[in-house]
């Protein structure tokens, strides 16, 4: 009965990491689509 109180989140279990791993994740994703949009090969029919 004690342990009803816990936080919703904990900071011990390496969420600095996961954190830095997403935002990486999005940067890489971001810059393709920026890079896609910005390629000069277009396609010549």
């Amino acid at each position: 009965m004690t342990q009803l109180a816990h936080p919703l989140y904990s900071w011990d279990n390496g969420a600095f990491i996961m954190i830095g791993v997403f935002a990486l994740v999005i940067f890489g994703l971001v810059g393709f689509i920026m890079m896609m949009m910005n390629s000069k090969n277009k396609k010549n029919d």
